[in-house]
């Protein structure tokens, strides 16, 4: 059979006889390139051969596997506390943002425990690494560096040294010598991608694969790629901020949404153990529009600065904009204000940013924001140690949170002393007995407790 010619798009992997100008799959305008497939050689059934035999699930030996400490303690909170051996991770995140540099961090810490360990690079060659690892101080002899891009020579190596460790940055330089597609190519990153997890498997070797993304900030390649990994984990950079977050999309050996804090710093990527006195590090006190609340990333409790400023618009439709936060929320909240509160906002220009860059997701910071920009309305600041969260509906009640002992446990340990809670918070032991607790049922009780509103 003759060899014949597709084209597949790159953001998908949906395939089409023709050149097309938009994916009918997924939208996306010219991602269509052209790929040759050749015929299989064997296209006779597999007549007499049999496949694994099923076993049933309760005669299955577990074998305890102790996982695998890097010492980078915020990089093992992302994996569920550790590596998990026979693992694959798929890690994306920006060009420049710092992932060769955490690996290469990270295969360092591992080497210096007696691990032999394998980074395989198709980017940089093994001198332009050794410069790199020299600035890190991240020079060891248990660390092992190849520049190599074809998957069948690296399959030997890893199999003949047998690393405890290895790293593939990145993916989409890797490429089949029986694949025509060039590099980087939706058929590409899939069959190595899925070779790569063959070998982890088989041979109980965890693997990280060093992932790009696409201008949208997805991982770049086929979705199918995530859904072959064991954890997919998301790099991340606020604007114009010193410090990276790296993000639990997926993992299947610990808790999802777990972030990690880092810092970028000349030596290289510093853990940074207390999130929270970096969000909060340049907090002015007293100050209209401004309240802290715990919000939870994972299982790690973060105070964070929720700021709102409100001004009178000068155009006929007022403006509402969020920063770190869902707009979509906010138009919803800033509608409960004026229903439930009578406040006029209708003139008003309304913006909250979360300080410090980082993106919120959880309803635990509706009331944080309601009382921020009350607070800038009226201009009456937030009592200087309290701390605020809780869930609010559309009639106007505060709605009870998860996990509300570890947010006010936090709140004490950063030096609070006043939380505004839901009502059915199931609150247990408090370990400082100073530490006030207002619990509230609406967001017109609340108000009124921390600013002093009359109405």
């Amino acid at each position: 059979m003759k060899s014949k010619v597709i084209y597949v798009c790159q953001s998908c992997g949906y395939q089409a006889p023709k050149w097309m100008g938009r994916c009918p799959q997924c939208g996306k305008w010219d991602t269509f390139v052209e790929e040759i497939v050749r015929p299989s050689s064997s296209s006779e059934p597999m007549k007499g051969k049999k496949g694994g035999s099923p076993v049933p699930l309760s005669h299955i030996e577990v074998n305890d596997e102790h996982r695998i400490l890097t010492g980078i303690g915020e990089f093992d909170r992302v994996l569920g506390g550790g590596i998990m051996p026979a693992s694959v991770v798929l890690v994306g995140g920006e060009p420049g943002i710092g992932k060769s540099t955490l690996f290469l961090q990270v295969l360092n810490h591992l080497s210096t425990q007696g691990r032999q360990v394998l980074y395989v690079s198709g980017e940089e060659s093994p001198n332009q690494i050794r410069l790199r690892a020299k600035r890190l101080n991240a020079v060891s002899d248990n660390l092992f560096v190849v520049f190599e891009t074809m998957y069948e020579l690296i399959e030997n190596t890893i199999k003949e040294m047998a690393p405890e460790v290895v790293v593939i940055d990145s993916i989409q330089t890797m490429h089949l010598g029986e694949l025509p597609s060039a590099p980087g190519s939706v058929g590409q990153i899939r069959e190595t991608g899925g070779r790569f997890a063959r070998v982890s498997k088989t041979l109980g070797i965890p693997i990280f694969l060093i992932g790009h993304v696409t201008k949208e900030g997805a991982i770049a390649g086929p979705k199918i790629l995530e859904h072959l990994v064991d954890a997919v984990l998301y790099f991340e950079s606020p604007k114009d901020q010193p410090f990276r977050v790296l993000r639990g999309i997926k993992n299947r050996y610990g808790p999802t949404n777990e972030i990690a804090v880092f810092e970028m710093t000349g030596e290289g990527i510093r853990e940074v153990t207390n999130p929270s006195e970096l969000f909060m590090g340049q907090r002015i006190q007293n100050t209209p529009g401004s309240v802290v609340v715990p919000c939870m990333e994972g299982s790690r409790p973060l105070l964070v600065e929720i700021q709102s400023l409100v001004t009178p618009t000068n155009f006929g439709m007022p403006r509402r904009a969020a920063i770190g936060l869902d707009p979509n929320r906010l138009a919803l909240l800033v509608a409960v204000l004026e229903k439930k509160m009578g406040m006029p906002l209708g003139e008003q220009d309304i913006f909250v940013n979360a300080a410090g860059g980082l993106k919120i997701v959880e309803t635990a910071v509706d009331l944080g924001v309601v009382t921020a920009i009350a607070s800038s309305f009226y201009e009456r600041p937030v009592p200087r140690e309290m701390a605020v969260f809780g869930e609010v509906g559309l009639a106007g009640e505060v709605r009870g949170v998860m996990q509300g002992d570890v947010r006010i446990q936090e709140a004490i340990r950063m030096g609070f002393n006043a939380c505004v809670c839901p009502s059915r918070l199931q609150v247990h032991k408090v370990p400082d007995a100073s530490f006030r607790i207002l619990k509230v049922e609406e967001v017109r009780k609340a108000l009124k407790k921390i600013l002093g509103l009359k109405r």
